[in-house]
């Protein structure tokens, strides 16, 4: 058992809708450490994708570190992650779907719930498009110097499938200027992930690089950060 500590979540941290059945009906079910992390991690994956259907492939699995990490981040976590992912599978939590795309062959992942079972058939009746393109095995984003791509390998690390679009969305709603600084900020404290670089963001984007006056809307007036703010609250639904 690993004997480091986690510092907590921080504040403003995006949440992961889990069906309650999971804790009351299939957690009790699962006694293997591998297909309960990797059953999470796909239902977080499926909660980051927009748009019908909501799937996750087996290769963008295969490109998440935190998933291989908890597995071991070494040469058995491949194996593990799925022995782990057949284990999900046969239980039924996850839907597995074969298919060639492209010249190549996919599978896709599904949770099992009545709308992903009903994609999974249309799909495989040719009434349903997939609603994205699929990524090459192993295919990183393309890099443009000054991107948010290349800020965040410059500062973090490698980007995923998953951080790729989460940092295609930021690079929408924040200044280039703000995302340099918030990568800076967390290569220099050494938190280097996306989280944590979301978490000063959203900061900012509520309260300012530095605290306005109290009592004070800073979404009031037509700054540059005003217009920020109330496009950030449009976008995340806040008051």
């Amino acid at each position: 058992m690993s004997s480091r500590t986690f510092a907590g979540f921080a504040a403003g941290s995006r949440a992961t809708a889990i069906p309650s059945a999971f804790f009351s009906e299939l957690m009790p079910l699962i006694d293997d450490a591998d297909e309960l992390r990797v059953t999470l991690y796909v239902i977080y994956a499926l909660g980051r994708r927009k748009g019908y259907p909501r799937f996750v492939t087996e290769a963008e699995l295969q490109a998440e570190s935190p998933l291989y990490a908890a597995l071991g981040d070494g040469e058995e976590a491949p194996l593990r992650a799925h022995k782990g992912l057949e284990a999900a599978v046969g239980r039924g939590s996850l839907l597995r779907l074969d298919l060639e795309h492209d010249g190549r062959d996919e599978t896709l992942l599904f949770l099992n719930t009545p709308s992903d079972r009903r994609a999974v058939e249309q799909i495989k009746d040719g009434r349903l498009d997939l609603g994205r393109v699929l990524p090459q095995r192993g295919e990183a984003p393309e890099l443009h110097k000054g991107s948010i791509f290349q800020l965040y390998e410059e500062n973090i690390g490698p980007i995923s499938p998953l951080v790729a679009e989460e940092l295609k969305e930021a690079e929408e709603l924040y200044p280039l200027g703000w995302l340099d600084e918030a990568m800076r900020e967390a290569a220099l404290l050494n938190k280097r992930s996306w989280r944590y670089i979301e978490a000063i963001l959203r900061r900012w984007a509520t309260e300012g690089r530095t605290r306005e006056k109290a009592g004070r809307d800073p979404g009031e007036g037509n700054s540059a950060r005003a217009q920020l703010l109330r496009r950030y609250r449009d976008r995340s639904g806040g008051g």
